[in-house]
């Protein structure tokens, strides 16, 4: 079911001409749906009739539909302890700083005007669009009419930060890293050049550099040749931290001193870490044998903890208005209400989610649940940054554009927020290691480690159901799930469903 579509003929009659839709009741047992409205103006009983005629083109064969509709109309006091409200869920800072008293609100004949009075110091501490756009959105989701807002500039007082603040800001400016190295041993020239003394860990390469050297054994060689018919090389090394592309473009006089070079050797590699098509490539301008010290054990880096605030991407109560019919309340398992799941998906620009295949796709958009006490109640989405223009392909797999990630947050501030929301629960996915590789990837560059355990509703649906395949639109179709499949916050809404109905079936959580 598409809510807009729906509210759109909905608010056809003059009755409910800005009806908003607050909620949805499923009862099983009776196979009725019960769609709770809310209008600020006066409806008749046809108007309540025509609406039961609307609800019932969008319910599955079979289902009843009833609808409650309530006249609600938004007063200033209303608006305004909606506002606080929603600023003390959806950004701790800001209401921190905010009081009634700096809050005004102006009701016209079709909604409310507000306007947030800040200090000089509080609007250089807050994101004052984020915060916007919030409390815009809360509002909708809450009253009839439209709701526009403005952050103004007063003389209060600078807010002083608490301490846990201090910290957070001192945690955000601490220096970058070096990258580790370890030296090479058993040095023989091939290429010649420079003789390299020590080789910088695979797992620390993610910066742009002229001059870069790894050392490691070879996993895989493939010669290739250009358009001009000219041979290169593309190596696959691991050096035990992770493994690499190499690709060599080599010189007439050492072409068969490369070309003897097997899966087993050791080499060191001398050459760039350059970036195209927005993805960092190694070009090894001479190649070398050499290896790690027999007796190399990695250095193991710190990792981070989870910030302690959201600071890019802050979660959002989830309320899902177009298939509630799992949320039953009948008796769940201790597996569902004694734990906390975050169930996520990914969207990407291709399926590339090792370096070792070749340049690494990027993540262009974020969407996760989570479950808590049996129940789905917040959700995390975003789009995210991405440096090159996306293909055909995938424009037309996600419906995503390069014009609806302009001005998207960059992978870099969007992983540390997803870890918190990440932060104490076990992770689900469908085909979960597909898209967990892309998120330890990155949330590797940035020193963050996801060790949860991971959940897979297809393998619980290989397990559990007799199906023709475990596509996640064959489990959705399995348990009555309509959804826009093959956009991130969707995937994950409608795999946190099957998930939650998967374990209800199973009892208990798989050990594997």
């Amino acid at each position: 079911m598409k809510t807009q579509e729906y509210l759109r003929e909905i608010r056809q009659s003059g009755g409910l001409c800005r009806a908003i839709l607050t909620g949805i009741e499923v009862e099983k047992k009776s196979q009725r749906i019960t769609f709770f409205l809310t209008t600020d103006t006066a409806y008749t009983p046809q108007e309540l009739n025509f609406a039961r005629e609307i609800t019932a083109k969008y319910l599955p064969e079979g289902m009843t539909a009833e609808v409650k509709i309530t006249k609600l109309v938004a007063d200033v006091a209303t608006v305004k302890n909606k506002i606080l409200q929603i600023l003390s869920f959806s950004s701790p800072a800001a209401a921190a700083f905010m009081r009634p008293e700096d809050v005004e609100v102006l009701m016209d004949g079709t909604g409310a005007r507000f306007c947030l009075d800040v200090s000089k110091e509080e609007k250089r501490l807050l994101r004052t669009g984020e915060i916007l756009d919030a409390i815009t959105v809360g509002l909708h989701k809450s009253f009839c009419g439209n709701y526009v807002g403005a952050i103004r500039e007063t003389d209060k007082e600078t807010p002083v930060l608490d301490e846990e603040e201090k910290t957070e800001e001192a945690e955000e400016s601490e220096e970058v890293l070096l990258p580790r190295t370890f030296p090479v041993v058993d040095y023989a020239s091939l290429d010649g050049g420079e003789k390299p003394t020590r080789a910088t860990y695979m797992a620390d390469c993610n910066q742009e550099s002229d001059n870069v050297t790894v050392c490691g054994e070879i996993v895989l060689v493939q010669e290739k040749q250009t358009g001009k018919g000219k041979p290169f090389f593309v190596f696959t090394l691991s050096d035990g931290t992770a493994r690499m592309r190499v690709t060599y473009f080599s010189r007439q006089a050492t072409l068969e001193k490369i070309r003897a070079l097997t899966v087993g050797d050791k080499i060191v590699c001398s050459g760039a870490n350059e970036r195209y098509n927005g993805s960092l490539s190694y070009n090894a301008k001479r190649i070398n044998k050499g290896a790690m010290p027999a007796d190399f054990t990695i250095e193991e880096r710190e990792m981070k903890k989870a910030p302690l605030f959201y600071h890019t991407v802050r979660p959002e109560p989830c309320q899902d208005f177009t298939q509630t019919n799992l949320f039953v309340k009948d008796v769940l398992p201790p597996a569902l209400t004694e734990n906390e799941f975050v169930v996520f998906d990914l969207e990407t620009t291709g399926l590339n989610n090792t370096p070792v295949g070749g340049v690494m796709d990027s993540i262009i958009e974020i969407g996760a649940v989570k479950i808590k006490n049996g129940e789905i109640f917040e959700k995390f989405s975003s789009f995210v940054a991405c440096e090159k223009k996306l293909s055909a392909e995938i424009i037309k797999l996600t419906g995503i554009t390069d014009q609806m990630l302009v001005g998207a947050p960059d992978i870099k501030k969007v992983i540390p927020d997803f870890y918190k929301f990440c932060d104490g629960c076990l992770l689900v996915g469908h085909n979960v290691t597909f898209d967990y590789r892309f998120v330890e990837f990155y949330a590797n560059k940035e020193r963050y480690s996801f060790t949860q355990r991971r959940f897979d509703t297809l393998t619980l649906g290989q397990e559990l159901l007799q199906l023709p395949n475990y596509k996640l639109n064959t489990l959705a179709d399995y348990y009555g799930i309509s959804f826009n499949h093959h956009r991130a916050y969707d995937d994950a809404l409608t795999t946190a469903k099957i998930f939650i109905e998967l374990i209800k079936q199973r009892k208990s959580l798989p050990n594997y």
